[in-house]
């Protein structure tokens, strides 16, 4: 500010009056200051001035790099960020950087709240942190913490993968588990109430797993095996998320196995990757937009409240048929 002062002719007080869009100089002087600040690269460090004032207004987002579906909320919590008078500042964990090691890189730069995408930290951790600042967690409930939580009802989206696959003849439809990822074990215990439902229980079949490609490739491998040691192939598989349904196609197409004719795949998610296959991915769909704007509103009404008890937002899930669910061939049952 002071070399905008000297250069075009003013006090530096003045430059900081015209940056402020306060009254006080007149237009000429104005566009001289604006001119001057344009010519030698200066801009206004919002951030500085935030703080002086004891707020930063900026709510720091952790995710998990290489989750595809993270990319479609963090999409979806810009906007609404921004139209509440919000910056947004990422920390990502991935192998060798622990969730808690980003979130505590958040709190550092001094965001005024965290939204944790699906973490899978210690639940005392997360119960700590929501006593120390503003938290809201995506698709991972927090049980007697002060945290906000937004999810979908997974039960809801597992019985509609279901009840599609029975309408469609599926008998045999094994369920590949996401271990401790957000959403496993509702996903898992609605799979396992949705084979008793149809009378299946007695084929119910969880095989563990992981919300990643290389789950789905090992299941796929598995399965394989299994069918070349005279075990037959499931008629259908519900993946634990797209990722794993997508490392699952890549091992049966790899092998020969034709998707739908062979065996039907059922995702979770609706990334934004599922529908760019050659072969469109059914899925559960949920709603990353709307699911992002909750977390960014509850985030910034507790920080204008803070005696607010926890809340949570349940979404509605929806089934999205593509291509890589179609009727059990009659000979596999």
């Amino acid at each position: 500010m002071a070399d905008v002062a000297e250069k075009a002719g003013v006090s530096r007080a003045l430059v900081s009056i015209i940056f402020r869009n306060q009254a006080g100089a007149s237009q000429e002087t104005r566009e001289r200051v604006l001119r001057v600040a344009d010519e030698i690269g200066y801009r206004p460090d919002s951030a500085a001035r935030l703080l002086a004032r004891g707020r930063s207004r900026t709510l720091g987002v952790m995710f998990t790099v290489h989750q595809t579906f993270h990319t479609d909320l963090i999409t979806g919590i810009y906007p609404e960020a921004e139209r509440l008078g919000y910056d947004v500042l990422l920390s990502g964990a991935t192998h060798g950087r622990s969730e808690a090691k980003a979130v505590e890189a958040l709190l550092s730069h001094r965001c005024e709240a965290v939204i944790l995408l699906g973490p899978d930290a210690d639940p005392a951790y997360l119960a700590e942190l929501g006593q120390r600042t503003v938290t809201v967690s995506i698709s991972r409930r927090v049980p007697q913490a002060h945290v906000d939580f937004v999810h979908s009802a997974e039960g809801k989206g597992v019985r509609q993968a279901m009840d599609h696959l029975v309408e469609l003849g599926h008998r045999r439809i094994v369920h590949i588990d996401g271990g401790r990822g957000p959403g496993s074990a509702e996903r898992r215990r609605a799979y396992r109430a949705a084979m008793r439902r149809h009378g299946l229980e007695d084929r119910a079949r969880v095989i563990p797993g992981e919300h990643t490609e290389e789950s789905g490739i090992e299941t796929g491998r598995l399965l394989l095996a299994e069918r070349d040691s005279g075990r037959p192939l499931p008629t259908a598989v519900l993946a634990g998320n797209d990722r794993c349904a997508m490392g699952l196609l890549m091992a049966l197409t790899r092998s020969g196995i034709e998707v739908p004719r062979d065996l039907s795949v059922v995702g979770y998610d609706d990334s934004h990757l599922s529908h760019l296959m050659p072969i469109g991915l059914t899925t559960v769909r949920q709603d990353a937009s709307l699911m992002a704007e909750h977390a960014v509103r509850f985030a910034v009404e507790r920080l204008e409240n803070r005696e607010l008890p926890p809340r949570e937002a349940v979404l509605d899930p929806k089934l999205v048929v593509r291509g890589t669910s179609g009727p059990a061939r009659e000979d596999t049952l």
